[in-house]
């Protein structure tokens, strides 16, 4: 239920499982005062548990910087990771000396490995409109959505009835990455379908209520705020799980939006019904909607807006994949 402060877990501290070590649950209790997404949390968490079994102590405060320092290195040498593995492993460690202990790491920090740059996977726009109706139900909706819109896993996932516009053609994309609001197309071919989807996610909703639940989670303090926005329609996700399931950090029984791993398995299902051979992941969708917007012509700065890139430099990394069918460039090969 909820109380005159709002649900636990929501900048509170939340539940906390004791069989963990206490530096993970300190991180996690820090993390959720600070607003991070769950899925940042469980990976943080790994990592510091990883660091406290390395150690074999759970008092990390006493550690040198060396001794954190090795804890990487044999990650890079031994274990082989790549870079972005051990970077992401140094931004859990520095999270949680000086944001939980207060202790500034500026050595460790110098420690950052330099990560290459990999071209981005494309498929084709042949190869998409073979892929696309492999997909059932409302996973192919999910599909030619990030497709037709640029939108990433998560930010498809989450997205909330409230958040699309089919009288004006677009669709406010909340909390992308960076915390940061932004807004993309909404594809006019997958208008029908999306009001269908929005028809069963009522249906879902309305049933819950009946049944005494139908609060959805609400980010940072907004359940505070509006007490009975996580019992309206507007607030509910666009594509809710099948099931209703405890929330785990404030143990409240809600129905949460599709899991991660779903899409991921319908696309491995609709990719081996086809003969397209590319390891493509569902972020693969999104690339091709940047390759594709800027070969057919639009500016790089618009497709930089829709997908809610920083930096020009990010989007212009699509340009290196491009299909140029005018570039005059002949193979050595085909002078034979």
């Amino acid at each position: 239920m909820q109380d005159d402060e709002g649900f636990a877990g929501e900048g509170k501290p939340g539940l906390n499982d004791p069989s963990e070590p206490l530096p993970v649950q300190a991180l996690r209790a820090r993390m959720r005062v600070l607003h991070y997404a769950i899925s940042t949390e469980d990976t943080y968490a790994g990592w510091i548990a990883r660091l406290v079994r390395h150690l074999d102590d759970e008092n990390l405060e006493k550690y040198s910087e060396d001794a954190i320092g090795e804890f990487l290195t044999e990650l890079a040498l031994l274990r082989e990771v790549d870079a972005g593995t051990q970077n992401q492993a140094l931004c859990a460690i520095l999270f949680y000396y000086q944001k939980v202990l207060g202790r500034d790491m500026q050595f460790i920090n110098r420690l950052r490995a330099r990560e290459s740059t990999h071209l981005p996977l494309v498929m084709s726009i042949a190869e998409v409109k073979l892929l696309l109706p492999e997909f059932l139900g409302r996973y192919e909706v999910m599909a030619r959505l990030m497709y037709g819109s640029g939108m990433r896993h998560k930010e498809t996932r989450t997205l909330r009835i409230k958040d699309l516009h089919f009288d004006t053609g677009h669709i406010v994309v909340r909390n992308g990455k960076g915390q940061k609001d932004r807004i993309t197309v909404l594809p006019k071919t997958i208008v029908e379908p999306l009001r269908a989807i929005v028809d069963e996610a009522k249906k879902i909703h309305k049933q819950d209520l009946q049944d005494g639940y139908g609060r959805v989670y609400l980010p940072f303090a907004l359940s505070r705020k509006y007490p009975n926005a996580d019992r309206e329609t507007p607030w509910q996700y666009l594509f809710p799980s099948r099931q209703r399931s405890r929330d785990p950090r404030s143990g409240a029984i809600r129905r949460h939006h599709i899991h991660e791993g779903t899409f991921a398995n319908a696309m491995r299902r609709a990719l081996a019904l086809t003969n397209i051979d590319k390891p493509a992941t569902p972020h693969t969708l999104r690339h091709s909607f940047a390759t594709h917007m800027l070969e057919n012509g639009a500016d790089i700065r618009t497709v930089q807006e829709l997908l809610g890139h920083k930096d020009v430099k990010t989007t212009m990394i699509y340009t290196h994949v491009m299909n140029r069918p005018g570039l005059v460039v002949q193979s050595p090969l085909d002078r034979f």
